[in-house]
């Protein structure tokens, strides 16, 4: 099929202009203070609406326990 009526660039970036990415909705940890994605647990501190619902330190301590049997290898 033949295109009968070319589209200025003008109206093609006008009918973009919404395509654009946009950066993510971060609210602040009640706990710590951290920005953090909306709906999940904190990084930082493992809470979630003000409850812990992950360990940290124990996540951290078996990362490192890790390491260290891999580079023992």
């Amino acid at each position: 099929m033949v295109v009968r009526m070319r589209h200025t660039r003008a109206t093609t970036g006008d009918r973009r202009s919404h395509h654009a990415l946009k950066g993510p909705r971060l609210s602040k940890c009640v706990k710590c203070g951290e920005p953090h994605l909306r709906h999940r647990a904190c990084l930082a501190c493992g809470t979630y609406k003000g409850k812990e619902v992950v360990d940290v330190l124990a996540k951290a301590g078996k990362k490192e326990k890790k390491a260290k049997a891999s580079a023992a290898k």
